[in-house]
């Protein structure tokens, strides 16, 4: 039998929204970020663009934290594109898919950065 992917995507969505964890704050304790991939660091200028004003630096703060969310990539794209809950929809148009796949990498680097 195969998983119905819509449902499965849901679960996806519901885990990376109300996760378990507290939100990061602040600085990580070892010090500043040192972005050195170069699509993480255009990821982050494009947070700080389109996303920051709700998730501030990846933290809590009119929407919940990012950086303590083990949601893979395509459940972060899928949040982003349909905008499910209080989170807007970013189209094609506002966010091109390459964007978006560098904001993906910033997320990814402020998760498991150390």
């Amino acid at each position: 039998m195969k998983p119905n992917l819509t449902l499965l995507t849901l679960a996806c969505i519901l885990v990376f929204q109300f996760g378990c964890g507290a939100a990061r704050k602040s600085e990580p304790i070892s010090g500043s970020l040192k972005i050195e991939s170069q699509e993480a660091s255009l990821g982050e200028e494009l947070f700080m663009r389109h996303c920051n004003q709700c998730h501030p630096g990846g933290e809590a703060g009119l929407a919940p934290s990012l950086n303590d969310k083990p949601a893979p990539g395509f459940a972060i794209k899928f949040q982003v594109r349909n905008g499910i809950g209080a989170m807007p929809v970013f189209s094609e148009n506002q966010v091109s898919g390459g964007e978006l796949d560098a904001i993906v990498s910033y997320l990814v680097f402020l998760r498991d950065h150390k």
